[in-house]
């Protein structure tokens, strides 16, 4: 009898066990921590779907305004640039690494800026259906990038401040020790003014008479 209510005893531990442990908290950590992982996978593919759309956009830009060599070089440097500082859901706790992500894609966010403004100085690059629809991806994109930036802030909050409270905050000393508060995409000092461009600098398109403007 005595082997039987101890078996039933553990039986119902078992049983317990699970749904005690979930009101107290014990899972919140780790599910939080994965919605704010799958957060930032998302931020990292709309990056990769920007990146994917510049070459197209550069040789297309190139074709109408050859001339233009430094915009187009500072937009193929800052993409190499972009691709390769990497940060996975490993690296998130990570300060100093994380900041060298977001400045990467922030600085080549400016010189897209720069690229895009080009075609106000040549008509028919602003009317090529190309480009218009290499813009509408790049303008789609950029969009879809906020999103996924503020989805993530919103998730990582979240999951920072669980690491905080009560009770959750013990699981954080204990068990989930493991567990770091994650990094924050901040609004740049670029983020906060249209990017600009001296047209008088442009240099006038193929066949225009030395020293004249650029056509309006």
């Amino acid at each position: 009898m005595n082997i039987v209510m101890q078996r039933l005893g553990r039986l119902a531990l078992i049983v317990v066990l699970p749904t005690l442990l979930a009101a107290c908290g014990y899972n919140t950590i780790p599910t939080k921590e994965e919605q704010a992982r799958a957060a930032w996978a998302d931020v990292q593919g709309q990056y990769q779907r920007r990146a994917d759309l510049i070459p197209n956009l550069v040789e297309t830009v190139r074709g109408y305004a050859a001339q233009e060599r430094a915009v187009l070089t500072e937009v193929t440097q800052a993409r190499a640039s972009a691709t390769q500082v990497q940060v996975n859901a490993s690296t998130l706790t990570d300060p100093a690494q994380f900041q060298q992500f977001q400045a990467a894609q922030d600085r080549l966010s400016g010189v897209l800026g720069r690229l895009m403004m080009i075609q106000e100085a040549y008509p028919d690059l602003k009317s090529n259906q190309n480009f218009l629809a290499l813009q509408s991806q790049l303008e789609g994109t950029e969009n879809r990038i906020s999103v996924a930036r503020r989805d993530y802030n919103e998730a990582v909050r979240d999951y920072n401040t669980t690491l905080r409270t009560f009770p959750n905050v013990i699981w954080a000393n204990t068990v989930h020790s493991g567990s770091k508060p994650m990094q924050l995409f901040q609004a740049s000092a670029a983020a906060q003014s249209a990017p600009s461009v001296d047209f008088g600098t442009l240099a006038p398109p193929p066949g225009a008479a030395p020293g004249s403007p650029p056509p309006k």
